[in-house]
């Protein structure tokens, strides 16, 4: 194809240098702004809530004016992330050569085993002209051993060669960015939900996945996503679906994209063939999949104002992420039940493992969920030491408020409505549209009218603008749940009143975390310092348990750690520290 049968803004990518990680990136500008064209590197890719300053892997980057003879023009730079162009007219070439080894979701990735491709991170856009069509053009490498390489993406497709290399065609700069790529070579699984294709693609996995096993659970998982959206149509909001995974020794999570989802997790997370693998760490995999799935809806499609349209040079804020992220781990593991992928005792461990850790956070006690979906650019993804004593997550507290609302809604309709129906009703009135901060509200009195608005205002009230926890004990119990505290043995509660997190170091126990409130605390010890004895006992991660398993619950004890190589020994008691209530959930007989 030549550039008079494409759009006026045109890309083409090249893995040019797979050892050094660097791909080679062309911005073709038909028609560049005659008073002086701005170009703008984005600052964070939508999903992940975090200034990440992609421009900082950008090596180099020049200018050509095209319109006659090529010659270079100076690029004027603005700031970290924009340049701009001088007057001109005619067309002009960005050349740019861009690093990229950042193995996460959220970036690009380049070595000889794989290419994996987030636009945010390699192609420019051209302000004001975002809303223009443009053209994606990707190029194999020039190595025999990619010969076998193949393209993975969803994007639309117009002039490619059997192996997926050509051109590509956005919608406009947000329709490309919202499309991941990932080259190299894949085992694929394919299946149908309500008659639309879906397929994984995933690298990194040495030995044969279990290609029937997962086309089965996926299968289920999302035909019980699109039926929750749509239980009468059945019909999903997009033509095909791609599960792009990349598994690896150590790693997890995920970013969704309208039809698509990059995922990263463990190699014993994927079932393969004649390899051993816990269900429970397949069943993690499972609830990334229906997570990510999930925000294809809620996120993807039904948006925060704030979000319309995203601004990648600036923190885009909103008190609202407890519902797009909350509601969404809410479902996750929901999904895994209703589909029957897990059965109704494992779904409850899920929810009180959630349940009790959100309790064991002293962050919960002083920030409220729209403070936490506020902050997620400065707080939330910027963790350090003290984060469990000043944060808690729009994740996992916004998942708890999502059931309280859920089992406050049957209550009060006598079991005729639920979350669900909240849902579809958010679905079909903003599945386009931008939700205001405040535009809950008037979805839930529509649905359940003005007698259910007490509850609701109390709940925003203590709940999610304030930091109460939420009476799940209350509002959970049933003929068919059991709520109890937990029974914690001398160890369990021991651990819980020591109130502390820490790793390994050279064969050092390094603390990492000090909690508000815990023995650790009330004995001096900080993020960093390394805990050398309990009571005159050597204390490793190997030996934490047999140490404190030891101790007696109502004794003073003697605790010595290095900091900055200088020791500190120091005698606390062991009733100094109060014990987080923790809950067990377990279905009663027949239920």
């Amino acid at each position: 194809m030549n550039h008079a049968d494409l759009p006026a803004i045109q890309y083409t990518i090249w893995p040019a240098d797979l050892h050094g990680h660097r791909f080679r990136v062309k911005l073709h500008i038909a028609n560049p702004d005659p008073n002086g064209q701005i170009l703008q590197m984005p600052a964070w890719i939508p999903g992940s809530y975090l200034i990440r300053d992609f421009s900082k892997q950008i090596e180099s980057i020049e200018a050509h004016s095209i319109t006659g003879t090529r010659k270079k023009i100076v690029l004027e730079r603005i700031d970290n992330d924009h340049w701009l162009l001088p007057p001109l007219v005619g067309p002009v070439e960005i050349l740019t050569s861009v690093y990229a080894f950042d193995s996460s979701v959220r970036a690009a990735y380049l070595d000889t085993e794989r290419a994996f491709i987030n636009a945010t991170s390699l192609c420019l856009a051209v302000k004001g002209q975002e809303h223009l069509p443009c053209s994606l053009a990707i190029t194999p490498p020039e190595l025999a051993f990619a010969d076998h390489w193949t393209v993975q993406t969803t994007l639309r497709a117009v002039k490619t060669d059997d192996r997926g290399f050509g051109f590509y065609l956005a919608q406009n700069y947000d329709d490309l960015v919202d499309h991941p790529l990932a080259m190299g070579e894949f085992q694929l699984v394919h299946w149908k939900s309500n008659g639309v294709a879906h397929r994984m693609a995933i690298q990194g996995c040495n030995h044969i996945v279990d290609a029937k096993r997962l086309a089965q659970d996926l299968q289920a998982i999302c035909t019980s996503t699109i039926d929750l959206f749509e239980p009468k149509t059945k019909r999903a909001p997009f033509g095909e679906y791609l599960f792009l995974v990349n598994a690896v020794l150590n790693g997890y999570g995920g970013l969704e994209h309208r039809n698509s989802t990059a995922l990263l997790c463990r190699r014993d997370q994927i079932p393969q063939e004649n390899i051993l693998f816990e269900e429970s760490t397949y069943r993690e995999f499972l609830g990334l999949c229906s997570h990510e799935y999930f925000h294809a809806w809620l996120v993807k499609r039904i948006q925060p104002k704030a979000f319309q349209p995203y601004d990648l040079s600036k923190r885009n804020h909103t008190r609202l992420l407890w519902v797009f992220e909350g509601f969404t781990s809410y479902y996750d593991d929901l999904q895994l039940l209703r589909s029957r992928r897990i059965d109704l005792k494992t779904y409850l461990k899920l929810v009180a493992d959630n349940w009790n850790g959100i309790l064991r956070g002293p962050g919960r006690q002083k920030q409220s969920l729209a403070d936490s979906s506020f902050d997620a650019w400065t707080k939330y993804y910027q963790s350090d030491e003290n984060t469990p004593n000043a944060v808690v997550s729009y994740y996992g507290k916004g998942a708890l408020l999502a059931l309280g609302l859920d089992l406050q809604i049957r209550a009060f309709s006598k079991n005729k409505q639920s979350l669900d129906d909240l849902m579809r009703l958010l679905w079909r009135k903003h599945g386009s549209t931008g939700i205001a901060e405040d535009g809950l509200d008037e979805l839930i009195f529509e649905l359940l009218g003005d007698g259910f608005s007490k509850t609701w205002r109390e709940m925003k009230v203590r709940y999610i603008f304030g930091v109460e926890d939420i009476p799940l004990q209350k509002w959970i119990a049933s003929n068919l749940i059991s709520v109890k505290p937990k029974s914690l043995s001398t160890l369990e509660k021991i651990k819980l009143q020591f109130g502390m997190r820490h790793t390994d170091m050279n064969g050092w126990l390094k603390v990492t975390h000090v909690l508000d409130g815990g023995i650790a605390q009330a004995a001096g010890l900080a993020a960093g310092d390394l805990l050398a004895s309990i009571d005159g006992q050597r204390v490793t991660s190997a030996r934490w348990d047999r140490v404190l398993g030891s101790l007696s619950e109502n004794a003073h004890t003697r605790i010595t750690f290095y900091r900055d190589d200088l020791e500190h020994e120091r005698m606390v008691s062991l009733q100094s520290a109060l014990i987080p209530v923790q809950y067990g959930l377990t279905p009663k007989k027949d239920a």
